[in-house]
């Protein structure tokens, strides 16, 4: 389990919701992009019984899908709240991939009931135009347990979405893939053509269409 230190320094400063916050998507030729945001209040360090739960938590690329769907859900009952946003691929066409990775971002920070003190943010930029106090970290989803708790939501929030298209669109292998440029994903993607879901503005699904 990655330890809460860095919430824990912020609960001292007097803090008193810390926010993580990350994306799952950014890469894929096809589908949307997700962004998650994972609250926690002081109290969390209190339940001996919560943190136990909770043990598994880690970069959700360091874990195993099966894993990632148990975490899941342990987090939503376990964390003080969890906000997700989800940005089509249609969209991310309009206005490109960072525009639309800062637009989840922003739409899972709109669906919380309470807003956090700060937001911790996966990567090196924070999001523009945002009247919340941020810190965005580097790595972040391998070193801060509330960014990881976020980025598995996110995570698990899309493949399930991927696993849907993959039931309408079941030519191109989404469920193995997530819309990721495997060479199997690039072998349909020659052969069908794009989906409805493929992402137009991504280069090896323009150059299918030309």
């Amino acid at each position: 389990m990655l330890e809460i230190n860095k919430e824990n320094s912020l609960f001292m400063q007097g803090f008193k919701l810390v926010a993580g916050l990350d994306e799952a998507g950014r890469g894929p030729l096809a589908g949307p992009v997700v962004a998650a945001v994972a609250v926690l209040n002081p109290e969390i360090l209190l339940d001996s019984v919560k943190l136990e739960k909770l043990k598994g938590i880690n970069d959700s690329k360091k874990i195993s899908a099966k894993k990632r769907e148990e975490l899941f859900d342990i987090i939503k009952e376990n964390f003080f709240e969890i906000g997700v946003g989800v940005v089509n691929h249609q969209t991310i066409d309009r206005i490109n991939i960072l525009q639309a990775t800062f637009l989840a971002m922003k739409m899972a920070l709109g669906n919380l009931k309470s807003k956090p003190d700060i937001l911790l943010v996966d990567g090196k930029f924070p999001i523009p135009n945002l009247s919340l106090r941020q810190e965005a970290i580097i790595n972040g989803d391998a070193l801060i347990f509330s960014i990881a708790a976020a980025s598995i939501v996110a995570k698990v929030t899309r493949d399930r979405l991927m696993d849907e298209y993959d039931k309408k669109y079941p030519q191109y292998g989404f469920a193995k893939h997530k819309g990721y440029g495997t060479p199997l994903h690039l072998e349909m993607l020659q052969k069908h053509g794009p989906s409805p879901v493929h992402r137009k503005s991504f280069a090896p699904v323009r150059r299918c269409l030309a």
